[in-house]
């Protein structure tokens, strides 16, 4: 009645055997390739071309800008890690007497990376400053910088806010000469502006607050804009002050020495104090680009382990899906006399007595209707199990 039921109905299925705890009852299993169950599998299954990516947009925009900081990093790290081995490198020199022979000495009268130390002398008239009487340089910059606050309506605050209004750099020529006044040799620095960092000192430095009225404090906040005041300062390489330039050294036909950039590449240094401070500066330099550098690369292959765990946990349970097959496959080749005749899977397990049948496993016999022999329809009073040596 069941299944005639189920097929007035119009539902696509099988017979199958339960047992419910009192006896043996057949009931009716829709088939897997129905209409309504299709359409239920297809809303189970994931769209195709979903799992089948190894690595995602995103993932791959992620591992292909960490590659591309790392390498700019390393390149970086490694710019300035050569500028450190040349300075480690090159000749340690003072401004005295001996400094000309040492020099015509080299090849080309030129010594092509050298660090000397000396004392800042004036060429000709030195430059005196704005703010204080007295105190002259050779090298001077006067800045004017506005500070504002604008109003930034994502974060809902003020921000500071920086405008350079005008920067003025004075140079005359100058000197490197022996801290000693026994020694008469002086050292002529060439082009002092090409240096990467310009050895100054803040001699003056002064913030002008304005003062706003109540119309200017309202126009103010609607526009969203609002002066804080105006930095004015006045930076100095003083006369006298103990000066370290890392570049060429060379010896002209005048029998003048001139420190000048390099000519055959490298970097120009003008700093107040030793070559070791410049020396120190850069290691810090450079430990911070190649941290960088392993930062962004580790990133990266993190990035590149999670695509790589997400990929082999896609495919464990394909392989393990294909592993079952093959050994059911390997089941199915088994002769036809070790098999159960019902499920044509187990092995026959059990013997049916009184006919004596040897024919199915003891699953598919707990799953029998009746208590008659697959075989030979014959009653059974009792079952042995088969143990098979």
């Amino acid at each position: 009645m069941r299944q005639s039921a189920a097929l007035g109905t119009g539902i696509q299925g099988h017979p199958c055997l339960q047992n419910t705890g009192s006896g043996m009852s057949l009931s009716w299993v829709t088939r897997p390739h129905s209409p309504d169950n299709m359409l239920t599998l297809q809303a189970l299954l994931p769209k195709p071309g979903t799992m089948d990516k190894p690595i995602t947009p995103g993932e791959l925009l992620c591992l292909g800008s960490s590659l591309a900081f790392s390498g700019l990093f390393y390149y970086l790290y490694r710019r300035k890690a050569r500028v450190v081995a040349r300075i480690q490198e090159a000749p340690k020199l003072q401004v005295d007497d001996n400094l000309p022979a040492l020099v015509s000495a080299a090849e080309g009268r030129c010594l092509p990376y050298v660090a000397l130390e000396g004392i800042v002398l004036p060429a000709q008239a030195a430059l005196t400053s704005h703010y204080h009487e007295g105190l002259q340089g050779v090298i001077q910059k006067l800045l004017l910088k506005e500070h504002r606050l604008i109003w930034n309506s994502l974060a809902r605050s003020w921000s500071e806010s920086e405008r350079v209004l005008s920067e003025q750099i004075y140079t005359v020529p100058f000197l490197l000469a022996s801290p000693g006044p026994e020694a008469a040799t002086q050292v002529s620095v060439d082009s002092p502006l090409q240096a990467v960092c310009l050895p100054l000192e803040m001699v003056y430095e002064r913030f002008q607050q304005p003062s706003h009225g109540f119309r200017d404090l309202l126009g103010q906040y609607l526009i969203g804009e609002k002066p804080k005041g105006i930095l004015e300062t006045e930076e100095m390489l003083r006369v006298g002050a103990g000066l370290t330039g890392i570049g060429e050294l060379s010896l002209h036909p005048d029998g003048s020495l001139h420190l000048q950039p390099p000519a055959q590449g490298g970097e120009f240094f003008l700093c107040l104090g030793d070559w070791q401070t410049v020396l120190s500066e850069l290691e810090s330099a450079s430990g911070l680009w190649k941290g960088a550098a392993l930062l962004c690369a580790a990133a990266g292959l993190a990035v590149l382990l999670h695509a790589l765990c997400r990929a082999y946990r896609r495919c464990r349970p394909k392989q393990q899906q294909e592993d079952k097959e093959l050994d059911g496959e390997e089941a199915g080749d088994r002769a036809p006399e070790d098999s159960c005749v019902v499920c044509l899977s187990r092995p026959r397990e059990c013997v049916l007595l009184g006919c004596g049948h040897i024919c199915c496993c003891f699953r598919c016999f707990q799953a029998l209707p009746t208590r008659l022999c697959p075989i030979c329809r014959g009653p059974i009073d009792r079952v042995v199990p088969l143990y098979q040596a």
